[in-house]
């Protein structure tokens, strides 16, 4: 599996899957994880609403309350990059990437405890677990 990002705090996963088989196995995995999917937006789809064309992107928000709480407790800004979210996208060479924020790079962002940096790590399990089959 490659991983790149040009953006810092940024990783990108590409995924041997298409877009739509991309979300769905996000989705089946933040459903079998007892996480809530808060929403699905479908960039792409509203830019076509809007006559206008790009690529399949996609961002799937999702998280836990119970476990993101306590992270907004300790530092009341990470609010701004939660719930956790991904982006899956297809880029001009139809390679389809899902990038999301590096959980070190908001660790040290929002100086978050080390005893709940885990809770933004498992953006990258989740990631790990859908793209990898079986």
């Amino acid at each position: 599996m490659t991983s790149t990002s040009t953006v810092v705090g940024v990783v990108s996963q590409l995924s041997q899957f298409s877009v739509d088989d991309t979300l769905r196995r996000l989705e089946q995995v933040i459903r079998d994880r007892g996480l809530t999917l808060f929403a699905h937006f479908d960039h792409s789809g509203e830019a076509a609403k809007a006559g206008l064309t790009m690529p399949p992107a996609h961002v799937l928000v999702f998280g836990n309350p119970k476990a993101g709480t306590p992270l907004m407790i300790a530092s009341p800004l990470v609010a701004l990059d939660l719930p956790l979210r991904v982006l899956v996208c297809q880029d001009d060479r139809g390679q389809v990437w899902v990038s999301y924020n590096e959980p070190t790079f908001l660790a040290q962002r929002y100086q978050i405890p080390p005893d709940l940096v885990g809770v933004i790590a498992a953006v990258q399990r989740i990631v790990d677990a859908a793209l990898h089959d079986g």
